[in-house]
């Protein structure tokens, strides 16, 4: 089915099988991140699911591409490991959002880009993927069986060419065995409401989050998926342009119980590899996270911890991988191990003040 809908690229948005197993290379960045934050904290699994639900069609209507939206990955990896509390996750959201949206408003991107280096985003990321595996691995202790069974499916995904998905059919292999544990779900109308954002959040720990979070999402969610949506299909959407979105986007959820959204170049990738070609893609995923919020929240409760660490730890090793490609791998690894044995913002300060050093040096 095709469908054409005003929107800024005047592509058409086409509801096919291909545009569905888009949606489904897209949930692997999004659904074992958001099951661990429900099953690890006391945040509502339906109002996390209605957020990406909610966003997920909005701008794949606005920007008519197959967009991506995803976890601030730096900041749910810090509530999943404890090192950030629920009321401080909404104060470091907003304060992203708000710093994303005068910074795209502005057209400043570029320049802080340049200030904060790309080896520093690299770090970032490595210290975020090594929080996750620490995390990861103590769960997976938990349960040595069912983290046997989902190293297996990770063994056998990548032995078959298909490492990709192995989190997302371990996730499914949980739910499996939750299900069979408690029976099917009852679908339930998630209940909405406005939460404002309690004092108790404002916190040095919130701001230096904030500042590792926004690290990654300069290079990630906004550079790099301004890249891949150039490249995959010839659309113009400047890095600006997505942290605009993204700051929108993060203001107008959080206070209904969403958790922290950017874009991310992997999304965008993870559609365009598994056959997504239009915002179809995004229609379709936010229907499944809306059906998903409806009916599998019960589910959660009965997830096999040692599966989700599992889970965790495929995901840090991704990011592990990510970062350590850069051309400064010692000022990298050095970020990162700063912000596995501190904290993220601690590591950000330093990487950004010894890039600038080693720069002015060269020149």
């Amino acid at each position: 089915m095709e469908v054409v809908l005003g929107n800024r690229h005047e592509i058409p948005i086409r509801i096919s099988r291909r545009e569905l197993t888009g949606a489904l290379g897209d949930s692997v960045t999004v659904l074992p991140v958001v099951v661990a934050v429900a099953a690890l904290t006391d945040l509502s699994l339906a109002r996390l699911l209605l957020g990406f639900a909610t966003f997920q069609i909005v701008w794949g209507l606005y920007y008519g591409l197959p967009v991506s939206v995803e976890p601030m990955k730096a900041l749910a990896a810090l509530v999943i490991a404890g090192g950030l509390g629920g009321a401080e996750l909404v104060v470091a959201g907003l304060l992203a959002g708000s710093v994303l949206l005068l910074v795209g408003a502005t057209d400043t991107l570029g320049r802080i880009e340049a200030l904060v280096g790309r080896p520093v985003v690299r770090g970032i990321q490595l210290a975020v993927g090594l929080v996750l595996l620490e995390t990861g691995v103590q769960l997976s202790l938990d349960g040595p069986a069912y983290a046997l069974a989902g190293l297996v499916v990770v063994g056998v995904s990548v032995a078959i060419g298909r490492r990709r998905v192995s989190a997302l059919l371990v996730l499914a292999l949980g739910v499996g065995v939750a299900v069979a544990t408690t029976g099917l779900p009852t679908p339930r109308i998630p209940a909405l409401g406005v939460t404002l954002p309690d004092a108790a959040g404002v916190t040095v720990n919130a701001a230096g989050a904030t500042a590792g979070q926004l690290a990654m999402t300069v290079g990630n969610a906004a550079v790099a998926t301004s890249l891949l949506l150039s490249d995959y299909y010839d659309a113009d959407v400047s890095a600006d342009d997505l942290a605009t979105s993204m700051g929108v986007m993060n203001l107008l959820a959080l206070p209904f119980g969403a958790m922290p959204m950017c874009h991310g170049s992997g999304g965008v990738a993870g559609k365009y590899a598994f056959g997504a070609r239009t915002a179809g893609s995004n229609l379709l995923l936010g229907a499944l996270f809306g059906v998903a919020a409806v009916v599998g929240v019960g589910v959660v409760a009965a997830f096999p911890l040692a599966m989700l660490g599992v889970i965790l730890a495929v995901i840090a090793v991704e990011l592990c991988r990510t970062g350590l490609d850069t051309e400064n791998l010692p000022l990298a690894i050095g970020v990162g191990l700063l912000g596995l044995v501190t904290n993220i913002g601690v590591a950000f300060l330093v990487g950004v003040a010894v890039h600038r050093i080693s720069s002015v040096r060269g020149n």
